[in-house]
């Protein structure tokens, strides 16, 4: 079997499955956008061939006992190989649904009073954590990467280590990382520090995130920053909620170096450009015009997650109505969130309320020719999502915390610098990246409603200006430029592959 210099480890496989004519097959994810998709594009900067993917899938082995553990992928990434690890409908539950999001999750966001202890079962979640490992040792060759993903694979690196002390491991948070006195109301916090200084690269979306983690590993494990950096104005906004002027850049951690990583995750911003300027969505982006019939369209959409702050969103647009009575039948809100993946009983509460807030302001205010939200609990494909990007008027993004957040970007580049506005929580990760956005602190009813208001105040001018600084911010640190800066912290910490060979996009 052949090992792979690249392996990716992430809890999702890279590609839908689906059965036709009692065949399984597996096909590219529709949706071209996302993390997936994304991380697939850099297997095209290795020999064909040369990437791999170690993911787990929900298996029961009294209903197929002949499982494919390993299966080849063949698409315009050059083809890769995925091992998936077979993981029975229990094990699902204690190690993702309760552990890693009933537990570890509410952590990370700064929500430690919904924390809970007696659920977990940190047997499994460390089960599960060195099986990853061991498919990981299995596949990766000599001298070769590991790139493990997330917090729900906190243990991989610390397993890995001691199973391939001779190959590079790399490690990439998704999720904000809280300050100590957050991060450790976890029992297990030195086990998952002690894990990730066994990593030769941690990285982070932004840098306050980075230096959370960089404090925590010297107050906890007597780690020391070596080196410091002044962040790029880039990524600093001074006075902003999550804005740090300096970063630390190295940790030396016992015998081993790690480098501190910041690299914001950016959106494919020619595949978006390419979208848009299509037939099929100039006759979209026109019948949505169509329908609004001169009303403004706001546009918020998120997954179903009390961290993502819809209820807040739809709150504000209530008070809106209830304020500025001139706006009723004025204004259209697009609310989009997406409901948990099946078995994520932790979530059902929250799509509940927001399905109810989104109830009953349309049973208060809807009159015979206007709907004040329409509502959907599904992903609305791509094009289409796009589609109402280029149209609205407003993008409201009011999480209470995030790791990144695309949406703000795709909204951003979708504009592509006509009038709008962006109104976006303080506590949102890509808000370091736009100082031309409207912030808001979402804890406060107020404060929302001042951001909006301002948003709609905005001469065209204005609102024109502000998006276009956004765009170009967005575009010169794109899914291309973010790319480039993980391979080169790869070749950094002694990981480098041929001189890239064509242009990267994220695979369709």
């Amino acid at each position: 079997m052949k090992q792979s210099s690249l392996v990716i480890v992430y809890h999702r496989q890279p590609y839908e499955e689906y059965v036709e004519d009692g065949e399984t097959k597996f096909r590219a994810n529709r949706s071209p956008n996302g993390i997936v998709p994304t991380l697939k594009s850099f297997f095209r900067r290795l020999a064909p061939g040369d990437g791999a993917w170690v993911a787990w899938k929900e298996h029961d082995p009294e209903t197929d006992p002949d499982f494919d553990k390993i299966i080849q992928i063949d698409d315009d990434n050059d083809g890769f190989m995925v091992r998936r690890l077979p993981l029975t409908k229990e094990q699902v539950n204690s190690f993702y649904h309760t552990t890693s999001k009933a537990a570890f999750w509410p952590v990370l966001h700064s929500f430690p009073w919904l924390y809970s202890y007696d659920p977990v079962d940190w047997p499994v979640f460390l089960d599960v954590n060195r099986r990853f490992a061991e498919a990981t040792a299995a596949q990766v060759a000599p001298g070769g990467l590991a790139w493990i993903h997330d917090y729900n694979l906190w243990m991989v690196p610390h397993y890995l280590r001691r199973l391939r002390p001779d190959v590079k491991i790399a490690f990439f948070h998704h999720t904000p990382f809280p300050a100590a006195d957050i991060f450790n109301v976890l029992p297990w916090r030195l086990q998952i520090l002690e894990s990730l200084l066994d990593c030769d690269m941690v990285g982070f979306h932004i840098p306050r995130y980075a230096k959370n983690f960089a404090d925590l590993a010297v107050a906890m494990s007597g780690a020391v920053i070596t080196r410091t950096a002044d962040v790029s104005p880039f990524l600093h906004v001074p006075g902003q909620a999550l804005s740090e002027p300096t970063v630390p850049t190295n940790l030396r951690a016992g015998s081993r170096d790690i480098l501190i990583d910041v690299s914001p995750v950016g959106v494919d911003v020619q595949l978006i450009d390419a979208v848009l300027a299509t037939d099929a969505s100039q006759a979209m982006q026109q019948e949505i015009s169509e329908s609004l019939r001169g009303r403004k369209l706001f546009v918020s959409v998120a997954r179903s997650d009390y961290t993502k702050g819809t209820i807040e969103a739809l709150l504000a647009f209530e008070r809106l109505l209830e304020r500025r009575p001139a706006l009723r039948g004025a204004v259209k809100l697009l609310c989009v969130s997406v409901k948990a993946a099946s078995g994520m009983t932790a979530y059902d509460d929250i799509q509940r309320d927001i399905e109810g807030h989104v109830g009953r302001i349309n049973g208060q205010w809807s009159t015979m020719d206007w709907t004040p939200i329409v509502f959907s609990s599904t992903p609305i494909p791509f094009d289409e999502l796009l589609a109402h990007y280029r149209v609205a008027d407003l993008c409201l993004t009011t999480p209470l915390r995030d790791g990144m957040n695309l949406v703000a970007k795709e909204f951003v580049a979708a504009k592509d610098g006509r009038p709008g506005a962006l109104v976006i929580s303080e506590f949102a990760g890509c808000a370091v990246e736009l100082p031309d956005a409207i912030y808001t602190n979402p804890n406060g009813n107020r404060d929302v409603d001042r951001a909006i208001d301002e948003a709609l105040a905005m001469t065209e001018a204005e609102s024109a200006a502000r998006m276009a600084k956004m765009r170009a911010s967005v575009a010169a640190r794109d899914i291309g430029y973010w790319t480039e800066h993980v391979f080169a912290n790869f070749a950094a910490v002694g990981f480098a592959v041929e001189p890239e060979r064509r242009t990267l996009s994220p695979a369709a």
